[in-house]
């Protein structure tokens, strides 16, 4: 699967320290493995749960779009 990643997305992964994007890139290659849920209310919506960070993410078409990542309390507040 190709994997395209929002900005907001990278942004946080650009900001996070070693271990974490080591965890969050290894999670992210082995999509759709892993706890992934549908979102309700989303269309096409799923999260995938990192430790204590959510992936929010689609996929069409054998792309995975990875919209935003974020810590749980945060992610849910804008959906």
């Amino acid at each position: 699967m190709q994997i395209e990643y929002n900005s907001k997305a990278v942004k946080y992964i650009n900001s996070a320290d070693k271990p974490t994007k080591n965890r969050l890139r290894m999670a992210i290659e082995k999509i759709p493995l892993g706890d992934i849920k549908k979102l309700q209310g989303v269309k096409d919506g799923y999260r995938l749960r990192v430790g204590d960070l959510r992936v929010l993410f689609s996929i069409e078409k054998d792309i995975v779009y990875i919209e935003d990542i974020k810590p749980r309390g945060d992610i849910y507040k804008r959906l």
